[in-house]
């Protein structure tokens, strides 16, 4: 474990992501749950990411979706050193090769990318994502969707622009574009974002018994929810 620990600091942890808004993000869970309500999951699952860079003892950055967004990633974490890095434009893969090119420039290493969307996450998945980056080029910790909720690199990311992102087959996909781009690809466990409804439901039980304050606030408007009967849109 000791050792395990020491290599963190040498990790960076990156959180890609957009500022919470209206209309604006989470598309998929506003159809099931409305606009209003995928707001109020949208930045409370924000807090769970932030929650997970504040434990992080190696370097933090937040990549906020925009340039206008700069100044409120800044106040993201105050207590905190934190650096900040727009996404720069164009899909995501290539906004993950930009930041991954910007953030090498400024001598980041070993860097762990997460979303803003994957509450079930913790620092055991991070710290076996670290350790498996000593042994290959990439890791990454499987979604149940198909997808993935960490991209974890030691070197510079292949083109990720032509990447089907958003589909079941991204994972399948990204770990194949590494392995013929002649990176090795390594596994963290497994782990599970949200966009729908049943996936609100599906971490709740998990969520209940994490005693990390953002967690349990995220557990309670999730039984909130429907104990009110908010479901009409579902």
């Amino acid at each position: 474990m000791g050792q395990g620990l020491s290599l963190t600091t040498d990790t960076s942890l990156v959180l890609v992501c957009k500022k919470p808004a209206l209309h604006q993000g989470k598309q998929r869970l506003a159809a099931d749950l409305g606009a209003e309500q995928a707001l109020a999951v949208a930045e409370l699952l924000l807090a769970c990411a932030l929650e997970d860079l504040s434990e992080w003892p190696g370097r933090i950055v937040i990549a906020p979706a925009h340039e206008n967004d700069h100044n409120w990633a800044r106040q993201l974490l105050k207590h905190r050193k934190c650096e900040t890095l727009p996404q720069g434009s164009g899909n995501l893969g290539e906004r993950l090769n930009y930041l991954d090119h910007e953030l090498r420039s400024q001598k980041h290493t070993n860097i762990i990318y997460i979303g803003s969307d994957s509450p079930t996450l913790s620092f055991k998945h991070f710290l076996d994502t670290v350790r498996n980056l000593q042994i290959h080029d990439t890791v990454f910790s499987k979604a149940s969707d198909g997808g993935v909720t960490i991209m974890a690199n030691n070197k510079h990311w292949p083109d990720l622009s032509r990447l089907p992102w958003s589909t079941d087959t991204l994972g399948e996909s990204l770990a194949n574009l590494c392995r013929q781009s002649g990176l090795t690809v390594g596994y963290s466990p497994s782990s599970q974002d949200v966009d729908h409804l049943k996936d609100l439901l599906s971490i709740l039980p998990e969520l209940s018994s994490d005693s990390r304050p953002a967690r349990q606030a995220l557990a309670k408007h999730i039984e909130s929810v429907f104990k009110q009967g908010t479901l009409s849109h579902a």
